[in-house]
C-alpha cells in the first residue's frame, strides 16, 4: 500500500471532465484524505484540452506532484500531452473507444476501458466519465460505496433513477478494472486515511465565505477568470443574510458602486483580475483622497492584456502597488494557503474600516482556483473592528458649521459618520480638501492632509506579516515567496536540506507596507536570498531589494510560462545557484 499518489483526468471542455475529478476527489476526502488539485483549461467555454490533476495523501500536501501516478484519458490528446508527467510503473486508463496508444510502454501501463461502451449500454454516453470514477476507484482499491452520498448530492434533484445509473455506471467500470488488473489489483492501493472531516474548496470560496463571514452584506462585481467564482458564491449565500451582490455593467462601476456602499456604512468587496484592477485605478484613487474603506480582490492571471486568462501567474504587484496616480495609503496583503484567504479576508474588513483605506487581497489563479484540504474554520476566532467609525450622538458644532470628517489627527485616521448622522454634515470630494472636505489648494493644508493620510501606513497591525519556517540561525539560503509558491517551496526546502543545504523560509503575507523589519533579519543571516515568483521581471525580488538591500544577495528564480511551480523545479533551480 502506498501514503501518497497524484491522478489526473483530461480530455476535451465540455465533455465532464471537471465533474471527473470533482466526485473523485470529494469521495476522498470525506474519507480523510489530504487532497490538493489544479484544473489546466482553455480560454473558451467548450473544446480545447483540459485536465485536472488530484494529489492524494494520507499527511498534508500544499502543492502539485511532480509526477503522476495515474492518467484517465477521454482522447489521445489527453495521453500525448501528459505522458511526459508519469512516473516509471505508471497507469493510463484510456477510453478504448479511440483505440488509444502510450509513445512508451516499458515506462507506464496501458489499459484499455470502453467508458463510453458501457455508459451507453447503460443508457447514455454521458456517464462515461462515472465509468472512468469506477476504474479509478479499483486501482486505488477503494470501496465504490464511497460515491453513494456524493452521487446523490449532485444527481439527486434529477431522481433515483438518474442516481441509480450514476451508481451502476461506477460499479460497472470498477468491476471492468479489477479484471484488467488481475494480479496487479494491489499496485496502487491507498493506505486507509484517518477519516476525520475536513473541508475541500477552492481559495474562491475561502475568500466568499471570509468576505461573509466578516461582515461583507454587498458586493459588486463584474464577470473575469480567475474572481468570477466569488460572485457566484455570494450570489447564492448574500441574500442569506440579508445582503446583495449586482453584477454591473464593467470594472469602473463595480468599484465606485462598492465605494458608495462603504461610504454608507456597509461594508462592500469587488473582485477582479488584473484587466480589470487597470480600470478601477481612478476608483481606487477615490477611495484614497475620500479616505472610505474598500475591500478588493485581485485574483493574478497571465497578462498583460488579455494574455493567459486561465494561466498561472503573479505580475500585478507593483501595479497594486503603484498602480494609482498620486499617492495614497493602501494595504496590499497575500494569502498563501485556502485557509489564509478566509482569515484574511476579515482581517482586510478590519484594516479597511480601520484605516480607512483600500485594501487589497491579492492571489493567483492557482489558489484561487486550485481546491485543497482545508482544516475546519474556527469561527469563535472571527473579530469585527470598525476603527473610528461614530456610533454616539455628535454635539452640535458651532456657527452651523461641518463635521471634521478629515480632522488631522496623530495616527492619520479621522473620525468617521455615516451619512444621515445629526451633526455630521460634511463635504466628500475627489479633489483636496480641508479638515471639512472642503475643496483647498492652500499649500499648508496640502502637505498636512497628505502627511496625515500618509501615517497611516506607519500604524497598519497585520497578526502574520511574513509566514516563517526558521530552522537555522545562520542559512545558506533564505527562500522567499508569497500567495500559492508556499507548498512548492517548502518541499523543495527538505530536498535541499537533505542534500546538506541549510534553507530558511519566508512567505510574504503582506506585500504592502512591506515588512521591513521581520524580513531584515532573515535576510542578513542568509548567505543567498533566492526569490521564487511567477513572473518574468522579479517584481517581488525588486520590491525586497527596495526595503531591505542586500542587493548582491538576491537572486531569481522566474517561471511565466503559465504553469505553476512544481517542487522539483524549485530545488533544481536553487540548486544551480550552489
Amino acid at each position: 500500500m502506498i501514503s501518497q499518489l497524484s491522478w489526473k483526468v483530461g480530455g476535451q471542455q465540455g465533455e465532464g471532465i471537471e465533474s471527473t475529478g470533482e466526485i473523485f476527489s470529494i469521495a476522498l476526502n470525506r474519507l480523510g484524505y489530504y487532497l490538493y488539485g489544479y484544473r489546466h483549461f482553455s480560454s473558451r467555454i467548450k473544446g480545447g484540452h483540459t485536465n485536472n490533476k488530484i494529489r492524494v495523501s494520507t499527511t498534508q500536501v500544499r502543492s502539485i506532484a511532480d509526477d503522476l501516478d495515474i492518467l484517465v484519458a477521454f482522447d489521445q490528446e489527453t495521453i500525448d500531452f501528459n505522458f511526459h508527467e508519469l512516473r516509471q510503473g505508471g497507469i493510463v486508463i484510456a477510453d478504448a473507444k479511440f483505440n488509444p496508444t502510450i509513445p512508451d510502454e516499458s515506462r507506464a501501463t496501458l489499459y484499455a476501458v470502453p467508458f463510453t461502451d458501457i455508459a451507453t449500454e447503460l443508457g447514455t454516453a454521458l456517464m462515461k466519465n462515472m465509468v472512468a470514477v469506477g476504474a479509478s476507484s479499483a486501482v486505488l482499491g477503494l470501496d465504490i460505496s464511497v460515491y453513494e452520498g456524493v452521487v446523490q448530492e449532485i444527481f439527486g434533484r434529477k431522481g433515483e433513477q438518474v442516481v441509480a445509473k450514476n451508481m451502476e455506471a461506477i460499479r460497472a467500470g470498477a468491476q471492468f478494472m479489477r479484471e484488467q488488473l488481475g494480479d496487479n489489483i494491489q499496485l496502487m492501493q491507498l493506505e486507509k486515511a484517518d477519516g476525520k472531516k475536513r473541508m475541500f474548496m477552492i481559495g474562491n470560496d475561502a475568500i466568499a465565505l471570509g468576505a461573509l463571514a466578516g461582515g461583507a452584506r454587498f458586493m459588486a462585481a463584474y464577470p473575469i477568470t480567475p474572481a468570477s467564482e466569488i460572485m457566484e458564491y455570494l450570489i447564492k449565500k448574500l441574500p442569506q443574510f440579508g445582503g446583495t451582490v449586482i453584477q454591473t455593467e464593467d470594472e469602473i462601476a463595480a468599484c465606485t458602486m462598492a465605494i458608495g456602499a462603504n461610504y454608507a456604512g456597509v461594508r462592500t468587496l469587488t473582485a477582479s483580475a488584473g484587466p480589470g484592477l487597470s480600470l478601477m485605478m481612478e476608483a481606487i484613487g477615490l477611495a484614497g483622497i475620500t479616505e472610505t474603506p474598500i475591500v478588493i480582490v485581485d485574483t493574478q492571471r497571465g497578462g498583460p492584456s488579455t494574455g493567459l486568462p486561465t494561466k498561472q501567474e503573479q505580475s500585478d504587484l507593483m501595479a497594486m502597488i503603484y498602480g494609482t496616480h498620486g499617492e495614497i495609503p493602501k494595504v496590499v496583503m497575500a494569502p498563501s494557503t485556502v485557509q489564509e484567504a478566509f482569515y484574511d479576508m476579515v482581517e482586510a474588513f478590519n484594516i479597511a474600516e480601520e484605516y480607512q483605506c483600500p485594501v487589497i487581497v491579492l492571489t493567483d489563479l492557482q489558489l484561487s482556483l486550485g481546491k485543497q484540504t482545508v482544516e475546519p474554520l474556527e469561527y469563535d476566532k472571527i473579530e469585527i473592528r470598525r476603527g473610528k467609525l461614530v456610533t454616539g450622538e455628535l454635539p452640535e458644532i458651532p456657527d452651523k458649521g461641518c463635521f471634521k470628517r478629515y480632522e488631522v489627527t496623530e495616527d492619520g485616521v479621522s473620525p468617521r459618520v455615516l451619512p444621515g448622522m445629526k451633526n455630521g454634515i460634511h463635504h466628500v470630494t475627489g479633489v483636496e480638501h480641508d479638515e471639512t472636505g472642503r475643496p483647498s489648494e492652500v499649500a499648508a493644508n496640502r502637505i498636512a492632509q497628505m502627511d496625515k493620510r500618509l501615517r497611516k501606513l506607519k500604524h497598519i497591525q497585520f497578526p502574520t506579516p511574513v509566514h516563517k519556517h526558521v530552522k537555522h540561525e545562520e542559512a545558506d539560503v533564505l527562500i522567499v515567496g508569497f500567495n500559492s509558491t508556499r507548498g512548492a517551496i517548502e518541499e523543495a526546502m527538505e530536498r535541499l536540506e537533505r542534500d546538506g543545504i541549510k534553507v530558511n523560509h519566508a512567505h510574504v503575507r503582506l506585500i504592502h507596507p512591506f515588512p521591513t523589519e521581520e524580513m531584515l533579519p532573515l535576510v542578513q543571516s542568509a548567505k543567498k536570498v533566492i526569490v521564487v515568483e511567477n513572473n518574468a521581471t522579479g517584481q517581488l525580488a525588486n520590491i525586497l531589494k527596495m526595503n531591505v538591500g542586500h542587493a548582491e544577495k538576491v537572486f531569481n528564480v522566474l517561471k511565466y510560462d503559465g504553469n505553476p511551480f512544481l517542487p522539483h523545479e524549485v530545488y533544481t533551480k536553487c540548486k544551480e545557484l550552489f
